[in-house]
């Protein structure tokens, strides 16, 4: 029997270092709480209808079946002993291993706020995909049932707060889906009335891109319908709307883009972690006196990386294959290399051929860049069968602006609907 291999979460970085380890004299237990791997840069489009579930996702026990040396698990690592080298698990199970690669990624933030959450849910698990695809299609639901022209103002003001990647896509689609998915189908009121509101406490929406990048993407969602607020914090969140300082919006629909924390996983490692409570790495991912246990993904903190190492899909892939490597030079008895981070470029989508992308020196933004946005999604995706299934579904709603996935399952569950 090999050296026991344990990887704690299947998000990028965890089933890339899973799939590194093929062929490699080890016995692998993945560990997830979820039983799917899921696209994440698409999980948007869930929750707003553009595509359904199966498309962006993938049980973790079809991707790796065809290999022998893995084991999946579901369960949910709640510490990690690192003096008895075990994961325990929420439901009292206990997990031996030798090398440990921990891969739990980060978890939305509320900046202290978690009252918050309840009138503004986040974008993280296809869940809450669901959970916000019920609030924004029966929000029009409401309008067409309300006779009071302020309470139907309120049903169809859209507030997504945090203009980041994840902001800015909600954003532009939510204004595509009242402009022109929806219009026609209600009679008491024009689903065109409806206004997006994408609020930003920076100066700038996507702030990792070069300013002027940042200045044509606001352009292009103010084109699409967005009403952009720069500058504007976020004070409170109740069941009517948004406080930002003095002044209050009203909107019944709310979504919060604004800012993740570190899996709290990462604290029962007891090492140091930097401010948002990712764990501090050695340069080779390990951790500081236990070089047996690396951290990867949104969890790592790599301080001595420069440039910084991007929160994004693929460093996490980098870093799992990386830490993978590592524990197969382990074994061989070589030396673990230093990782290095390759930057293929950042790629953001605002709407119908609006997108902004950067590539080493080259700046693209309008249709070039959305259809380079297109391109990569489609090829990043797991199998042959998600990507014919976005393809079509893309083209269809490209000629057609229609959105077939508005099914919605339950009554709202806003705390006063």
């Amino acid at each position: 029997m090999g050296a026991r291999v344990v990887i704690l979460g299947c998000g990028f970085g965890g089933l890339a270092a899973a799939q590194a380890l093929r062929g490699a004299p080890v016995e692998v237990t993945v560990i997830d709480r979820a039983n799917h791997h899921l696209f994440q840069p698409l999980l948007y489009q869930v929750a707003t209808a553009g595509l359904s579930a199966p498309a962006i996702a993938a049980p973790i026990r079809h991707i790796l079946a065809g290999q022998d040396n893995v084991t999946v698990l579901l369960g949910d690592a709640v510490r990690i002993d690192l003096a008895a080298r075990e994961v325990a698990l929420a439901d009292g199970g206990r997990v031996g291993y030798d090398r440990l690669i921990v891969a739990t990624g980060a978890a939305n933030s509320y900046f202290g706020n978690d009252a918050w959450a309840r009138h503004a849910p986040s974008l993280k698990t296809l869940e809450d995909a669901f959970e916000i695809r019920r609030r924004i299609l029966l929000a029009f639901e409401h309008a067409e049932r309300e006779a009071d022209p302020a309470a139907r103002a309120g049903w169809l003001t859209f507030a997504v707060i945090g203009a980041g990647a994840t902001g800015v896509e909600l954003a532009g689609t939510l204004a595509e889906i009242a402009r022109h998915t929806l219009r026609g189908e209600f009679r008491h009121f024009d689903p065109r009335a409806a206004r997006v509101i994408l609020v930003e406490a920076s100066d700038r929406v996507l702030p990792p891109y070069p300013p002027e990048l940042s200045e044509k993407a606001r352009l292009q969602l103010e084109q699409l319908g967005v009403s952009v607020w720069l500058g504007r914090r976020v004070t409170g969140i109740d069941a009517q709307g948004v406080q930002l300082g003095d002044d209050r919006l009203a909107a019944r629909t709310v979504v919060w883009a604004a800012g993740v924390a570190a899996s709290p996983l990462g604290a029962t490692l007891e090492v140091p972690l930097d401010r948002a409570g990712r764990v501090v790495v050695r340069p080779d991912l390990s951790i500081p006196g236990h070089p047996e246990v690396a951290v990867v993904g949104d969890l790592a903190a790599l301080p001595h990386h420069q440039p910084p190492v991007p929160g994004v899909a693929p460093a996490a892939k980098q870093m799992g294959r990386c830490a993978a490597r590592n524990i197969v030079h382990a074994l061989a008895g070589r030396p673990p290399e230093r990782f290095r981070y390759r930057d293929y470029g950042q790629l953001a989508t605002i709407g119908r051929s609006a997108a902004v992308a950067v590539l080493g020196r080259l700046e693209l933004w309008g249709y070039p860049a959305w259809l380079l946005w297109l391109v990569a999604h489609i090829y990043f995706l797991i199998s042959f069968r998600n990507r014919l299934v976005v393809l079509l579904d893309w083209a269809w709603a490209y000629w057609t602006f229609k959105r077939y996935a508005r099914i919605v399952v339950g009554p709202d569950s806003r705390p006063d609907a």
